[in-house]
């Protein structure tokens, strides 16, 4: 009796583990940034002074006018996609990006090799920097951490009812593998988001235009998300090891 409670809470902490893990892979909310440097040059005022050089040339002054955008600039982004839109100065950045505040206006391109940048023109792109290498591994640590909770998910299943303890023991060794592969997702999301200058990738080539620009990064709710899902997916494969432990001496 112990043993089936044990087995169904675990199977309640597995599975809503497993579908925070996919609920972040799938949603593009990771990165949540902000900046008001504008989608576009601005204009330059020619001004005559009404003087001649040697040539007769008249010489004119030319001015840059630099007058603050209406609009902020937000970006989302995730595995599958890279979005940005402009919002209100006064819109929150998170909440922005809900899905019922999606503006038609929105501009999205691939981003399955997140986070290292999006190139568009010429390899290799001078955005890139000396960590894109090590920040590509995100990319494969969060697919193999979701492969891992799914294996482990239909272990379990073929280990009902109580068939096989190795099937608890491996289902559940491979639930904790998928927690600690999600953990190291999140902690190298952090050491990007805090080591590397973010600015630089969050504008891209516009920071060129703009290098006095304003950014603001935060963390998406799909990275809330997939922190809440370490714990549970660690918790689930801790009880089926026990459960598996405890069928094997009970035979």
């Amino acid at each position: 009796m112990r043993v089936g409670a044990a087995a169904l809470a675990g199977g309640i902490f597995g599975a809503v583990g497993t579908l925070c893990f996919f609920l972040a892979f799938s949603t593009d909310y990771w990165l949540v940034a902000s900046d008001n440097c504008g989608p576009y040059a601005w204009p330059t005022r020619i001004t005559p002074t009404g003087e001649k050089d040697a040539n007769g040339t008249e010489i004119q002054v030319v001015e840059v006018v630099t007058a603050s955008p209406p609009f902020l600039t937000l970006h989302h982004e995730g595995f599958f996609w890279r979005c940005v839109f402009q919002v209100e100065p006064t819109a929150h950045a998170v909440l922005a990006t809900l899905f019922t505040n999606q503006p038609e206006s929105k501009i999205c391109v691939h981003g399955y090799l997140f986070p290292l940048p999006v190139a568009l023109g010429q390899v290799p792109h001078p955005v890139y920097d000396a960590t894109a290498v090590f920040r590509g591994f995100w990319t494969v640590l969060i697919i193999l951490g979701l492969v891992a909770a799914l294996a482990g998910g239909f272990l379990l299943v073929c280990g009902v009812p109580f068939i096989s303890h190795k099937l608890y023991k491996l289902g559940g060794a491979f639930l904790i593998a998928a927690a600690c592969l999600f953990l190291l997702v999140l902690l190298l999301y952090v050491l990007w988001m805090e080591a590397v200058e973010v600015k630089r990738y969050v504008l891209q080539e516009r920071g060129e235009t703009c290098p006095q620009a304003q950014v603001s990064v935060l963390y998406g709710l799909s990275f809330m998300v997939a922190a809440a899902g370490v714990p549970l997916e660690l918790v689930s494969g801790l009880v089926f090891m026990l459960v598996g432990r405890a069928l094997c001496s009970s035979k």
